[in-house]
């Protein structure tokens, strides 16, 4: 593996409607971590919100923009990352079956590449899904009460409908240097770095599926992963050698951003790992306070009077 390879997922980002109900969904019943209260950096009247693992690590991340449903709403269709797919323990999806069904969640469960998979959709519509997972040792949070026998350990795979899968594919075994793994049917998955849960991507070929649009609802991009800035750069020179349109470097505080999108239109972007959620708050308080961008500082107390008030998450039995 060269030094500048992407390990995996680093995060995926979705749109949704209301951001407390979005927090009563993700950090209340899911369990997941509220880690950081920001707001979105070209819109700071709107939350950006990170939810994940204790230490809000790489491949453990999914964040929210906030965007009104009836002002744009979207539809999930080709051209999108078009799942959030958690790792959970293996004998975990009874326990998870019986909490969302419990709350009202209709579920269903299917098999998938020797996998045990539960399917369900959030508040707004985005797909959901949780995998059982022998290997995944990572640790999951037991903050919000689920104990580590079934807490989501983190993002499993990236899901990416297209119309045209070989484009797709192209990206991904070529300058990103992801590796097949199997196909089944209309789904091929492949992995990065050292492989296993939170490092998949699986490609759905979908010819005649409709044009997923952007909007609430919907995932906005899928971000991977490298461990630090020299490793970003010499992606992105390899993806403006391969004739990708590449943006410059972003600072998002909490880690360094490229964006681009591959041939069937999802926008992928590469984050590195570092510096981390801890960089502006200390690690038992994570998520705790609003925290915002250094461009947006100044304007604080007319953004703090913007925002709607945020309560804790809702305690789901």
């Amino acid at each position: 593996m060269n030094p500048s390879s992407i390990t995996g997922i680093h995060h995926v980002t979705a749109i949704a409607d209301d951001p407390q109900g979005n927090v009563d969904f993700y950090a209340g019943l899911l369990g997941l971590r509220l880690v950081k209260r920001t707001v979105n950096f070209d819109d700071p009247s709107a939350y950006h919100l990170y939810y994940g693992d204790a230490a809000g690590s790489p491949g453990s991340i999914v964040t929210f923009f906030y965007w009104p449903g009836h002002a744009v709403r979207g539809r999930i269709g080709a051209g999108q990352t078009t799942a959030l797919v958690f790792s959970a323990p293996v004998d975990s999806l009874d326990f998870w079956r019986d909490r969302l069904e419990r709350n009202a969640v209709s579920v269903s469960r299917v098999s998938r590449f020797g996998e045990e998979v539960l399917s369900f959709s959030d508040p707004d519509g985005i797909p959901v899904e949780i995998t059982a997972v022998a290997e995944d040792r990572r640790q999951g949070w037991t903050g919000a009460g689920i104990s580590a026998a079934h807490a989501l350990r983190g993002l499993h795979t990236a899901e990416l409908t297209v119309r045209y899968a070989e484009l797709t594919e192209f990206l991904l075994t070529g300058v990103m240097e992801f590796r097949l793994v199997r196909r089944d049917g209309a789904r091929a998955r492949f992995e990065a770095g050292p492989g296993g849960s939170g490092r998949y991507a699986d490609v759905i070929a979908g010819p005649d599926a409709p044009v997923g649009t952007g909007g609430s609802g919907t995932i906005h991009h899928i971000a991977w992963s490298v461990p630090g800035d020299a490793d970003q750069l010499a992606k992105q020179q390899e993806l403006k050698s391969a004739a990708y349109q590449v943006s410059p470097v972003m600072d998002r505080d909490y880690f360094h951003s490229i964006y681009y999108r591959e041939r069937n239109g999802i926008l992928f972007e590469i984050a590195t790992e570092t510096p981390g959620f801890a960089v502006d708050e200390p690690a038992a308080e994570l998520g705790a306070a609003l925290k915002l961008p250094v461009m947006h500082e100044p304007a604080r107390r007319r953004i703090e009077a913007i925002l709607p008030p945020l309560a804790p998450a809702r305690t789901y039995a």
